[in-house]
């Protein structure tokens, strides 16, 4: 069994970014008897489910878990819905900048995440980890991958569960991020192999 564990490169003038760090570091790890296998994807427009998509094929995994960060966010933070529409209120690392256009033009208005979102939480507070649920991911590259990942995945067979998990700031990211609560990655890195455990006990 295999998990796919993606996270993002740095963007928007950060020099690191924590969704990939704990992706890296869990990559080859076991969870539930699964292993983590992590796939860095670009902050770009279109071409980031082009590199999920590539990963994607080296499959079959039992979950797929995309990793955001959200600079206002004060723990993990479980997405539940992705919707079809792009409204960058930053460029991306391509320098692209969309506003007010769909995901897919002939999509569906929105998905919901497969992943059992509230055990996942639940493990997540036994931990002593703070985590929440979500009802928005945004509107940038984070939602743009959440909502292809689901639209790729809902006209598969037999697809894994799938979803999404925005991850606050490190602490040495806090001073660009203010509204946010940062979290060290050691906690990030526990907060997302318990959520991973839980899915799949799900």
């Amino acid at each position: 069994m295999k998990i796919l564990l993606t996270g993002f490169e740095p963007f928007g003038g950060d020099v690191v970014n924590p969704s990939w760090e704990i992706a890296r570091a869990l990559d080859g790890t076991t969870v539930g008897g699964a292993q983590v296998v992590a796939c860095q994807l670009p902050c770009v427009f279109g071409r980031a489910p082009q590199v999920l998509q590539q990963a994607l094929a080296q499959g079959p995994f039992v979950l797929v878990v995309a990793l955001g960060m959200a600079g206002s966010r004060t723990g993990l933070s479980f997405e539940r819905v992705a919707i079809n529409l792009d409204d960058a209120p930053i460029p991306d690392n391509a320098g692209q900048q969309p506003v007010d256009v769909a995901v897919l033009p002939l999509g569906p208005a929105a998905y919901f995440s497969t992943l059992p979102v509230k055990r996942m939480l639940d493990a997540v507070r036994a931990a002593g980890i703070a985590a929440d649920t979500s009802q928005t991911a945004g509107t940038f590259v984070c939602n743009h991958v959440f909502y292809q990942l689901m639209h790729t995945l809902a006209g598969m067979p037999n697809a894994p569960r799938a979803g999404f998990i925005h991850v606050p700031v490190l602490p040495e990211q806090q001073a660009l991020h203010p509204l946010g609560q940062a979290m060290a990655l050691r906690m990030q890195v526990e907060g997302v192999r318990v959520a991973l455990q839980a899915a799949l006990a799900g």
